[in-house]
């Protein structure tokens, strides 16, 4: 949880630094960009999920070589990934920010930055490789020191190019992008030193046909499902830019609501990815069993009390955010449907890390497409509400997403361990 929570922390102090310039335009066109690279790099979340997954497979498996040979392919693919990114840099920009339809001052504002942040690309995918193979092996305060290092390292950037130099939306860019580069090289430390200097085991199955195949299955499939949520949050943000600036800066405020909510459910949701995945590698149906149960309680608790503290500590956040007295007053007026987001998202984000931990990727994928057009149904028939209909809708999404899951658990649970009800005792590797 404090891993992930740190996440929408460098969303808030750029959103924060950059509001304090009173221009709406500027806030706008900087949470165009966050969204937009968030969105693009959350695209290859897979790297961080099946990683996970992987990962504590292989552990409750005991299968040494094998855990190396995860970190290796899915470094490699983030590379690949990475690169891939930076060559379609310009033709990204263009088609993002023209569908997002923001104002000129907002655009050249959100181009400025989109440019600049995304040359870390590379680092910033391989970072998500390696807190998905941190948090697959249990090993929570290397991807909490991880993360911790990147915010340190951003907030520091901010303070200096945006505060101090006032570099403006340049220097928040840069910030970012440095962050992501030093977070990177220390991880990659980290992760030498965890495996002892040892890269034994690896050649032998890096290249295994069949284990690349269920690798690109899987994350093939998160993919699309990571696409469909990224579709939703895209529509979401467009839809606040055609209502103008005001709107749409009003939104990017409480949509860092959503992040603090969204991170601090997806931290029990990367405990469900660990502890089903190493129960499902050790074939023990009653461990499985017993870590959703636990994680669905946990979750519910902390989405209640998340959505209480949403209610009575929203004022001080908001001034934070944003001087000016126009998004001020929007921000109020809408942060009802913010904080209910975690409380309607609970069972989403459970559920999503049980059936990530137990590679169910294919039946997730078709239950998101699912929840998405029921998203697009709720958004059309709530249209004459304007931004509040846009926000119900995106209540209803998420909890469509979670409830779809909760009716296919059973029976994906008892096909995956027919014949496997002993429950074994695992020990830490």
């Amino acid at each position: 949880m404090l891993a992930n929570l740190t996440t929408p922390l460098l969303g808030i102090v750029g959103t924060s630094a950059i509001g304090q310039l009173g221009e709406a335009s500027l806030l706008g066109g900087v949470a165009m960009a966050s969204v937009a690279l968030d969105c693009l790099f959350w695209l290859f979340g897979f790297l961080r999920m099946g990683t996970i997954a992987f990962t504590a497979q292989a552990l409750g498996a005991r299968d040494i070589p094998e855990i190396r040979a995860v970190l290796a392919r899915a470094l490699l693919l983030a590379l690949a990934s990475g690169l891939s990114l930076l060559l379609l840099q310009l033709p990204l920009g263009r088609i993002v920010f023209g569908l997002m339809g923001g104002s000129d001052a907002a655009t050249g504002a959100a181009q400025r930055y989109f440019a600049i942040r995304l040359w870390a690309a590379p680092f910033a995918l391989a970072n998500y490789v390696l807190l998905g193979w941190f948090v697959g092996q249990a090993r929570a305060k290397l991807a909490l020191g991880l993360q911790i290092t990147i915010s340190l390292a951003n907030m520091s950037g901010i303070l200096v190019l945006v505060v101090a130099l006032g570099q403006g939306v340049a220097g928040a860019a840069w910030a970012a992008a440095l962050a992501e580069t030093i977070g990177c090289v220390i991880g990659l430390a980290a992760a030498w030193r965890t495996l002892h200097g040892r890269l034994d085991g690896i050649g032998n199955g890096l290249f295994d046909r069949t284990k690349l195949a269920r690798l690109f299955a899987v994350n093939r499939d998160i993919l699309i499902r990571t696409a469909a949520v990224i579709g939703a949050f895209f529509f979401f943000t467009a839809q606040g830019a055609r209502a103008g600036d005001v709107t749409l800066a009003a939104n990017s405020v409480l949509y860092n609501f959503i992040m603090i909510g969204s991170f601090f459910l997806d931290g029990l949701a990367n405990a469900a990815e660990q502890l089903c995945g190493q129960h499902l590698g050790a074939r023990d149906a009653a461990g499985f069993a017993r870590a959703a149960k636990l994680v669905l309680l946990w979750s519910g608790a902390f989405g209640a009390a998340l959505t209480v503290s949403f209610f009575i500590f929203n004022g001080p956040l908001i001034a934070l955010m944003t001087a000016s007295p126009a998004v001020l007053q929007a921000a109020h007026q809408y942060l009802p449907y913010a904080a209910l987001t975690p409380l309607f998202g609970v069972m989403a984000y459970c559920f999503d890390g049980i059936f990530i931990g137990a590679t169910w990727a294919r039946d997730m994928r078709n239950l998101m497409l699912a929840a998405l057009l029921t998203y697009v149904i709720a958004w059309y028939a709530l249209y004459p509400l304007g931004n509040a209909g846009l926000w119900i809708a995106l209540l209803i999404f998420l909890a469509s997403r979670g409830i779809y899951q909760a009716l296919r658990f059973p029976a994906l649970r008892r096909q995956t361990f027919a014949g496997a009800t002993a429950e074994r005792i695992i020990e830490p590797i």
